[in-house]
């Protein structure tokens, strides 16, 4: 088996770039916090659940198996006073927004977690936590509600370098407006009487609703154990929703939580902070509306570093198009070549880039150096072209590279083409014969692969995985 590649992480908890060191080699366990589904996303929220998918692909590009769990939060305040204005249940108000979330994901090219829980489908598993934090001393109730007492955690803080003696009585540092001992306390478990029976739910503590941290730990835990890998978010969650996870979370267990926090800058619009008074705010469809590609959106959130801010201007979004149209000219040209030979000179400027482009990624996922060197290996083609010296076989390595560049910015290529995506039965076939791989079936392997030649699909084994392309 291949080594997985160290990857370098900046991580929130150490305020350093640290190796991201996985609990079993080879393989992470990732949670990404996802929406709250009380309205539709917008392009700040997909900056930061572009930068996960980005580096969850880079995860598996550099050897690892990644599961990854990403929630929806379908209970909360916000929605549920929304459900009740448009005269809604819970499921039907936010069955519309889970659907324009995905058809938005969809169309950004995100790629589907492995989990996607709904708070809302995971009450037991939150009851069962706020109990277990009970027995440990770690809560307490007033007016039928049950709060986290922060004073009996002394690590408390320690995330977003908070200095909590520092918080004075009567501020506000969540969300939640009930009666508390302390200021700095947060609710696990809501008793709220004016509520409608749809949105609470019977627990040994009284009817009520979960806390919206409550509902994070819960499910991360669930699918990816009492302490796992890499936690990321925007870096507007770090206080006080992810220290607020990490205090219930290891008071509940005893155990670490999480070993890696990653956290994503904001993004502006025009060198300012977006809002609709501003009339900077906007959704995936309008910026689709205005004749500007999925793609080329999706490269221009893909190409800044995740802990510098993003700055999204119409200026690079057209700055982004061109970018993608020079990658796809040359990929174009490189199917009209016909010139028989050796790969040649194209074959160390193909390698060179490829190992630029890992140290990029692995370099705390440096996307505008990785970027760099895709660009390079295209001048570099170019040249070769315009020169008359790239043979078929030196084209096809150029295609072959950037297809893998692609697999992690999902951008550069044209997805929508059948030239650069398996069909459903093909990619069936694919994973029949990657599962058969592992189970050491090499007739079974033999056979799938035998069907997509048969089908126009060419496989190609090398060291970072299997590469396929279509028969000329």
């Amino acid at each position: 088996m291949t080594m997985a590649m160290e990857m370098r992480l900046f991580n929130t908890l150490t305020g350093r770039v640290d190796p991201l060191v996985p609990l079993r080699p080879g393989e992470i366990g990732m949670y990404v916090c996802g929406v709250t589904v009380y309205n539709r996303g917008h392009i700040g929220n997909f900056r930061t659940f572009v930068a996960t998918d980005l580096l969850r692909r880079a995860l598996r590009y550099a050897g690892y198996r990644v599961t990854q769990a990403t929630n929806i939060t379908d209970v909360d305040d916000r929605i549920i006073q929304q459900a009740q204005a448009a005269g809604k249940g819970l499921a039907d108000f936010t069955a519309e927004h889970v659907r324009a979330f995905d058809e938005d994901a969809r169309r950004l090219g995100l790629e589907r977690p492995e989990y996607n829980p709904r708070a809302t489908e995971h009450i037991p598993e939150m009851i069962d936590l706020i109990s277990r934090l009970q027995a440990r001393g770690h809560t307490y109730s007033a007016d039928g509600s049950v709060y986290f007492r922060i004073s009996s955690f002394p690590d408390y803080g320690r995330l977003s370098r908070l200095d909590v003696a520092g918080i004075q009585a009567g501020a506000r540092v969540d969300a939640d407006k009930y009666d508390k001992e302390n200021a700095r306390d947060f609710v696990l478990w809501k008793a709220k009487q004016n509520e409608p029976e749809w949105a609470q739910w019977d627990a040994p503590f009284g009817r009520g609703r979960p806390g919206w941290h409550i509902e994070c730990s819960a499910m991360s835990m669930k699918y990816l154990g009492e302490t796992f890998d890499l936690h990321c978010g925007g870096e507007d969650l770090v206080f006080p929703h992810h220290e607020n996870e990490i205090a219930q979370s290891q008071c509940g267990t005893g155990k670490p939580f999480v070993r890696h926090w990653v956290h994503v800058k904001h993004l502006l619009v025009e060198g300012e902070t977006m809002s609709k008074s501003k009339g900077n705010f906007f959704l995936l469809p309008d910026l689709l509306e205005r004749g500007h590609s999925a793609e080329s959106i999706r490269y221009l959130l893909a190409g800044a570093h995740y802990r510098k801010p993003l700055n999204f201007t119409f200026e690079a979004l057209t700055g982004a198009a061109a970018a993608l149209a020079r990658v796809r000219s040359l990929v174009q040209r490189l199917g009209d070549v016909a010139r028989e030979g050796p790969a040649g000179p194209v074959e160390d400027a193909v390698q060179a880039a490829r190992r630029s482009f890992a140290a990029c990624l692995a370099d705390d996922l440096n996307t505008p150096e990785a970027l760099a060197a895709v660009f390079g290996l295209v001048t570099r083609a170019n040249t070769l072209l315009a020169e008359g010296t790239l043979t078929r076989e030196g084209a096809d390595l150029v295609l072959g590279e950037l297809k893998d560049m692609d697999s992690v910015f999902g951008a550069l290529l044209p997805q929508a083409e059948e030239q650069y995506r398996l069909s459903a039965d093909e990619q069936a076939l694919f994973d029949e014969r990657q599962e058969a791989r592992k189970q050491r079936d090499f007739a079974r392997a033999d056979a799938a692969r035998a069907r997509l030649e048969a089908m126009g699909v060419v496989l190609e084994d090398t060291p970072r995985g299997t590469r396929w392309r279509r028969k000329r």
